[in-house]
């Protein structure tokens, strides 16, 4: 049920958004979603072709203190990348660690936005 209601706040947030706001708003939830170990939204964001690595990506924060995202800052090139600037900033222990924001693939299935891995290069 609860998966369910996170899929209809997805949608009903992109309805009347451009393709550009609505495939970096993808990125950005994916990325917040990540960082909180958010497992609904991240199966929700997911692509298909992503699915068998879910658990991975939901795990990739868990038991990290404080992990925050400064400066994110993203575009659409129109087809199937968002750019991102930006990074996340993980303490392990007691020393912070940074994860630079990259490119990411976004694939529109179902009509709707989905986040499909790294594209590479920056």
């Amino acid at each position: 049920m609860k998966k369910m209601i996170v899929l209809l706040l997805l949608v009903l947030a992109a309805c009347g958004r451009s393709d550009e706001e609505t495939a970096v708003k993808t990125v950005e939830n994916y990325m917040q979603a990540k960082i909180t170990v958010d497992t609904d939204t991240i199966h929700a964001l997911l692509c298909s072709e992503m699915e068998a690595n879910a658990e991975r990506e939901t795990l990739t924060f868990q038991g990290v203190d404080n992990p925050r995202i400064e400066a994110m800052d993203c575009t659409f090139d129109g087809e199937s990348t968002v750019s991102c600037n930006g990074q996340i900033i993980a303490t392990y222990g007691t020393e912070d660690n940074t994860f630079p924001f990259t490119n990411y693939r976004v694939v529109k299935e179902d009509g709707e936005w989905k986040w499909c891995g790294e594209a590479g290069g920056n």
